[in-house]
Parts: structure tokens; C-alpha cells; sequence
């Protein structure tokens, strides 16, 4: 697959219809490939490196960041845990996410370095090729198990983040089993940490507060529940929150769109889960702490 090269999909047909058999998403541990519906998204606040891609012969995407300016290009960049609001007059976006504790910062491409719009038409295109790739492959009933993300989308890995043996098992843990109610007490006494230490460790090692990090990836989370029937409230409860009111709250503050539009427009999404594994329920390595 690395070797094929395949042209964008046309795009026809009335602006509702246009994308629907274009919609996927690549789901690891690690990083996240979306092609689908943005929606009329409010703000919204991500844990990871965000990169945004208007399809080709699309309009520029827009962004603003703060409450800021708006910006455009066909290539945008967002740090971890900046709010920004995100518009495109193509029904059809191209996102991808990459984990903050995943990477060095210092290691990453200059472009990947920079918020608001920037210029990398090499890996522009690379993206609306692997998504060509990538789609043909889906159809074909293909299995993504086998391929490199970072090879796929930026050529050769992305240089990987050095983190403290004690936050890294923190961090496992809570990728592991992200509904886990675990408190930032117990995970400071299962690496044998003061609560004080363990926080400002946490935060000077993965540049995020560990409440947030956790907040994050229980949100992200959902990802996976995107195709499945069950209620809302199911999901809710399967993902770690205690209700549903609390559920879409947090989920509008990471997306900026309730639960709910999130479900309804992904029904024609080709999801690929290769972190599914990791999120099956199994006995999470703090449950002994809370017992």
C-alpha cells in the first residue's frame, strides 16, 4: 500500500450527498486520521496536535483561535489544549491528531511546530493521497493493522517523546483504560510519588495538568463507541462518565458538538480500530486502590 499512488476522489453530486462515501476514520492508541463531516462545531479544546486538510478542489478551511481572527489555508496547525473553532465550506475534512506525550516537540517537522495556517504542500498532498490509499484499501475489506501511521501520512516516524519511567506507566495505564475513575492520589501512590511531585512531574513532562490529560482521553474515548447502537447513556457510562449530563458537557467542551451530532454523523463512517484491544474492559492496573 505504501508503494500505491491514487488520485483524490472526484467530487458531484448536490452538497449533501457530496462525501459520504468518503468518510473514515483511522483510529490508534496514538494518533487519530479523520475524513469526515466537521459540523457546526463551537469551540473546542484537543489533547493532541491537531492538523487539518481541505480536500482537494476544496475551499480553504478556516480557523480561529481564542476567539482570535479567523485564518485560512488548506493546511492548519493546532497545538495541545488551544482553543479554536474550525469552518470548512466543504462537507468533507480531512483531521489528524497526534498524541502530545507520543511526541518530542522539538523533534517534529518546523510546519508541525506552528498554530494557524502553514505552508507544507508535500505532505498536503500526501494526506489526500493516503486518504485515497486508505479509502480503496477499506473498501477492499483491508485491515490497517499492518501499517505505520507516521509512515503513511509523514513519510518516516515521528520522533517519540522521552518521559519519566514513573509518568509513562501513569500514562499507559490511563490509555489502557480510559474510563477508569482513577484519582491523580492514586496514581502518585502506585509510583510511589507525593501528591505535589506527581503533579508538577506529570504536567512538566507531558506539558498538560493531569486532570486535563485525563479529561482528554476519556473524551477521546468516544471515538471508538461512533458506530455502535447503544444510547447515549450506555456510551456515557462504558466511557467512565457518571451520567449523561456530565457526558455531553465535557464532550462539547473537547469537540464543540454534543454526543449526540457526533453519532449521527459518523452512520456512514468506515471506522478502523486498531486501539480497540486496548479499550476492551479488562482490570485496570489502579482497581486494586479503590477497593
Amino acid at each position: 500500500m505504501q508503494g500505491t499512488r491514487m488520485a483524490p476522489s472526484t467530487q458531484g453530486g448536490a452538497r449533501e450527498g457530496r462525501g459520504q462515501g468518503e468518510r473514515l476514520m483511522w483510529l490508534t492508541t496514538q494518533r487519530v486520521f479523520y475524513a469526515g463531516l466537521l459540523g457546526r462545531a463551537a469551540e473546542r479544546t484537543m489533547g493532541g496536535h491537531g492538523v487539518y486538510v481541505s480536500p482537494a478542489g476544496a475551499p480553504p478551511n478556516r480557523l480561529r483561535v481564542g476567539g482570535g481572527a479567523w485564518q485560512s489555508g488548506e493546511l492548519l496547525v493546532v497545538p495541545p489544549q488551544v482553543p479554536h473553532e474550525i469552518e470548512s465550506a466543504h462537507p468533507l475534512i480531512l483531521n489528524l491528531l497526534i498524541e502530545s506525550e507520543s511526541v518530542d516537540p522539538a523533534g517534529m517537522p518546523d510546519w508541525l511546530q506552528h498554530c494557524g495556517p502553514v505552508q507544507a504542500p508535500a505532505f498536503v498532498q500526501r494526506v489526500r493521497e493516503s486518504h485515497a490509499q486508505l479509502l480503496a484499501a477499506s473498501a477492499r475489506g483491508q485491515r490497517f493493522d499492518g501499517l505505520d501511521f507516521d509512515r503513511q501520512f509523514f513519510g518516516a516516524p515521528l520522533a517519540s517523546r522521552t518521559l519519566d519511567a514513573r509518568i509513562r506507566k501513569v500514562i499507559d495505564a490511563i490509555n489502557a483504560d480510559p474510563a477508569a475513575a482513577t484519582s491523580a492520589e492514586e496514581c502518585a501512590a502506585s509510583v510511589h510519588l507525593s501528591f505535589s511531585r506527581f503533579l508538577h512531574l506529570f504536567k512538566q513532562e507531558t506539558g498538560m495538568a493531569f486532570r486535563a490529560f485525563r479529561a482528554w482521553k476519556r473524551a477521546r474515548s468516544l471515538l471508538r463507541y461512533v458506530r455502535q447502537t447503544a444510547t447515549l447513556t450506555d456510551i456515557a457510562l462504558e466511557a467512565g462518565y457518571p451520567d449523561s449530563t456530565h457526558f455531553s458537557h465535557s464532550i462539547r467542551q473537547v469537540y464543540g458538538l454534543k454526543p449526540s451530532d457526533i453519532l449521527a454523523g459518523s452512520r456512514r463512517l468506515a471506522l478502523h480500530d486498531a486501539a480497540g484491544a486496548a479499550y476492551r474492559p479488562f482490570t485496570s492496573p489502579f482497581r486494586h486502590l479503590r477497593q
